[in-house]
């Protein structure tokens, strides 16, 4: 199946099976079979991901069976994308999952982390370091990681979310964040949101809190974003990002 970035993925019926690739080490995105595998079973009869049929390893590698949705890839009504985002971070937690990277230090620790892989061009990013503090959140909950448009799939006239790879218990704006990212939108669907698409969306996500809480947050996110595309070599996204931050730093005379 096309569309994969990180996995082997093949379709046999009405089954999928993810062959997992090893060795990889990226900064941002994990790709655990373990916790999709978990997510899957805990989120059985939700709709919101598919359902877990079976798991093993093969030459040393492991694989993951699951139920094919048939459907395609995101594209409009960010509100939609809001309320299904809502409905996951008020779901009961799930054993095993690691922390996520929660309030804005552990956000600069994880970015300049990030850009010590960098071997060119990373003092640039480094000087746009945001300034102050929002601290971590004290009751994180279960997220997906990597809500990015080519993992939310429209069938059916609803939207379900594929590629649990890296889930967390985390923060609930730290999926806000990617889904509204101007890189990972510009690399899965072609372009960035609209300035009206992100205002749907943000009217739409149930909790004012989380949303209030990713405003303040958005520096860190820019930054982050910024750096990882960096690091990938996506230049023209990590000028995406860059505009975005500079956008909304406070200016000095």
């Amino acid at each position: 199946m096309s569309g994969g970035r990180s996995n082997h993925v093949w379709r046999a019926g009405d089954m999928v099976v993810k062959f997992y690739r090893q060795g990889q080490n990226n900064p941002l995105f994990a790709n655990d079979p373990v916790r999709e595998r978990r997510v899957l079973q805990g989120l059985s009869g939700t709709g919101m991901a598919p359902r877990y049929l079976g798991h093993g390893h093969w030459d040393g590698r492991a694989w993951l069976i699951y139920s094919h949705m048939n459907g395609m890839p995101w594209q409009q009504d960010t509100a939609h994308v809001a309320r299904l985002l809502g409905i996951l971070h008020d779901q009961a937690g799930i054993d095993g999952l690691p922390e996520g990277i929660n309030g804005s230090l552990a956000l600069e620790r994880q970015t300049q982390e990030i850009l010590a892989r960098c071997d060119t061009g990373a003092e640039m990013i480094r000087r746009l370091q945001p300034q102050g503090r929002v601290p971590a959140l004290r009751t994180p909950c279960l997220i997906h990681g990597d809500p990015v448009p080519g993992n939310l799939l429209s069938h059916d006239g609803t939207l379900a979310l594929i590629d649990w790879q890296c889930p967390q218990q985390g923060d609930p704006a730290e999926d806000l964040a990617l889904f509204l990212s101007p890189a990972m939108q510009l690399l899965y669907r072609g372009e960035p949101l609209s300035v009206a698409e992100e205002s749907a969306f943000a009217r739409a996500y149930p909790d004012r809190r989380v949303v209030a809480r990713y405003y303040a947050l958005r520096p860190w996110f820019h930054w982050r974003m910024a750096a990882y595309c960096h690091w990938r070599g996506d230049l023209v996204a990590r000028d995406l990002e860059l505009a975005a931050l500079q956008s909304i730093r406070p200016r000095t005379a």
